[in-house]
């Protein structure tokens, strides 16, 4: 697998990723919604140095230019609800994209720390053969993203298959890594050390689903 941790490099991208950890800042739920989908645009714009171009006239009102065009055929799905704000932000730079959707959460079935993780939901064309954009705001232990994941190769194999993550953990990067083929591309915003003992990233930013959207029941 292939890591990117695209703020590494001081960007504008910094200052996306302070607003939607800041307690003060995050409390408007439409900035962080815009905030999660501009680091959506961000690493989307990083994403698209790696994929397939080829060259296209292109006719001006003077005359023709040859320009490189992405010509991958995009199956962009997220992973609901936290998912949306990102997918949004993708959706922005690769508007010609398909679009699929997936359901995935934790469920404590003793009501302790321990969880196993549903998916209920899976809407979406056909994947086989294409270039599929995985969009999860945060990549934790890494359950969902497998999860998610397996659910969808019964429907078909991609050609090329990019996960795109704001936060990611140490350890959830490692188990994402044991899972998914060596090909596999993981675009990352930003890195954090440590799981509480619940599983969540720390310091992360809480319930990316919950700040986007309210809290549920």
């Amino acid at each position: 697998m292939q890591i990117h941790h695209i703020s590494e490099s001081n960007s504008i991208l910094n200052k996306f990723i302070a607003e939607i950890r800041d307690v003060t800042i995050q409390k408007d739920s439409l900035r962080f919604r815009r905030n999660i989908e501009r680091i959506g645009e961000v690493l989307g714009y990083e994403l698209s140095k790696n994929l397939s171009y080829k060259s296209v006239e292109v006719v001006t009102p003077l005359g023709t230019k040859l320009i490189n065009e992405p010509v991958n055929d995009v199956v962009l799905c997220s992973i609901l609800r936290a998912g949306l704000p990102l997918h949004q932000g993708l959706l922005n730079y690769f508007d010609a994209a398909e679009n699929a959707f997936i359901s995935a959460y934790r469920r404590h079935p003793n009501n302790d720390a321990d969880f196993e993780i549903v998916v209920e939901y899976f809407a979406a064309p056909s994947i086989k053969g294409k270039t599929l954009l995985l969009a999860d705001p945060m990549l934790a232990t890494g359950q969902s993203l497998v999860a998610v994941y397996d659910a969808i190769q019964k429907y078909g194999a991609p050609k090329e298959l990019h996960i795109v993550v704001v936060i990611a953990a140490k350890e959830g990067i490692a188990f994402v890594k044991e899972h998914f083929p060596e090909n596999t591309h993981l675009w990352i915003a930003a890195i954090d050390n440590d799981l509480s003992d619940k599983g969540y990233i720390i310091p992360g930013l809480g319930d990316a689903g919950d700040l986007a959207f309210g809290s549920k029941l």
